[in-house]
């Protein structure tokens, strides 16, 4: 069996399913996924009870516990907050955080979902009506700009050229407003068990939040800002 060193726990409550993972050896062993939206504070303490009873393990027996950080659901991530910060106080284990647009980016890698000659990543939060909150990534994950709100509109992300792919639970419902024939879509939606590539580079980097202090990112008061910056 593998080693408390090498063995994390994943939640993910940012998006409208949650889900927690557990993984060893920066692989998913055990994986539960609600079947219906905003159960959050009803499945997330007892899917984490079942995925360490599964494989006969206790929350010590972990090196940290990862949790999505958001943006996204308000109720959902501070679920996943508090049921993360109680794990870690309890067995005095790390704190691991991503943020939500950084794992659908690497989902929608591992899952060979990046066009080729594609020259940018937007990954897109639903946050009502046409708003998503968003940033710009090259091919490879990397993050070019800071992940903040954006109105979509006819003349939102005119900056970026060639290929780019718009990945998330809010890139569909945008499809028809951006279309251009170098705009691909995909609906990819973050879950636990794709936060195990970044959470294992983050435990071997020993990149630990403040368990006391730390905050969500939640979404806030929603202001528009529509980028006109040149990337490249």
């Amino acid at each position: 069996m593998a080693s408390r060193k090498s063995r994390i726990i994943l939640i993910e409550t940012s998006a409208s399913l949650c889900s927690v993972a557990l993984a060893e050896e920066g692989e998913v062993v055990a994986y539960r996924e609600s079947a219906g939206g905003r159960e959050h504070a009803a499945l997330t303490a007892p899917f984490v009870a079942e995925v360490l009873e599964e494989r006969g393990l206790k929350v010590a027996d972990c090196a940290a516990v990862c949790l999505s950080a958001g943006p996204g659901s308000y109720t959902g991530l501070r679920v996943g907050s508090s049921t993360a910060k109680g794990l870690c106080f309890g067995a005095g284990i790390p704190l691991i955080s991503l943020s939500t647009p950084d794992i659908i980016v690497s989902k929608a890698i591992a899952q060979g979902l990046v066009p080729a000659g594609c020259s940018a990543i937007v990954p897109m939060i639903d946050a009502r009506r046409m708003e998503v909150y968003s940033a710009v990534y090259r091919p490879d994950g990397q993050r070019l700009t800071e992940i903040g709100p954006v109105v979509v509109d006819a003349e939102s992300y005119t900056e970026l050229e060639g290929i780019v792919l718009f990945a998330g639970d809010g890139a569909l419902k945008c499809q028809d407003v951006l279309a251009r024939p170098s705009f691909v879509f995909e609906e990819v939606i973050a879950d636990a068990a794709s936060m195990a590539p970044l959470a294992f580079k983050k435990l071997e980097a020993r990149d630990f939040e403040n368990t006391a202090y730390f905050e969500p990112f939640y979404l806030k008061d929603f202001v528009a800002t529509v980028s006109r910056k040149k990337l490249w």
